[in-house]
């Protein structure tokens, strides 16, 4: 009987951010960066332990500051996803750009005011709902 307890405890909580209803659009996105904006940093995604993601991340600035480009962007599906800036690929230290505005294609996300990239140095798609991280990239 513990046994089985424990069994469906475990599944719950492995599911438990992709069996929900507030999940991201599926909508494929093709959002662009402005054309003058001068490419700073670039990262390959890696998938986390509660989601599959591939695609790669560009950071540019321009006039306005800096803005994060998801490109060929491709996740599982999950609740409440959001796109950090993490000093850490699993986010302890992070800002937090919004959330995904889809599970696939180009977005972007602007970065408020001018963080230091020799400590922010990660992507992150992480699951607020549950605290799951789905992937990250490192940024070069």
């Amino acid at each position: 009987m513990r046994f089985s307890i424990l069994i469906l405890v475990l599944c719950s909580i492995s599911f438990s951010c992709k069996k929900n209803k507030n999940l991201a659009s599926t909508q494929t996105l093709n959002e662009m960066v402005d054309s003058s904006a001068v490419l700073k940093y670039s990262g390959i995604f890696t998938s986390g332990p509660y989601g599959t993601i591939t695609g790669k991340v560009e950071v540019y600035q321009q006039e306005s500051g800096y803005i994060v480009k998801l490109i060929d962007f491709s996740t599982t599906n999950g609740p409440a996803l959001h796109v950090y800036l993490s000093k850490e690929a699993m986010p302890i230290t992070y800002i937090d750009l919004g959330s995904l505005k889809s599970v696939n294609g180009n977005q972007t996300y602007a970065i408020s005011g001018i963080p230091d990239f020799s400590q922010f140095k990660f992507i992150s798609i992480h699951c607020v709902q549950y605290d799951h991280l789905f992937g990250s990239a490192l940024l070069n």
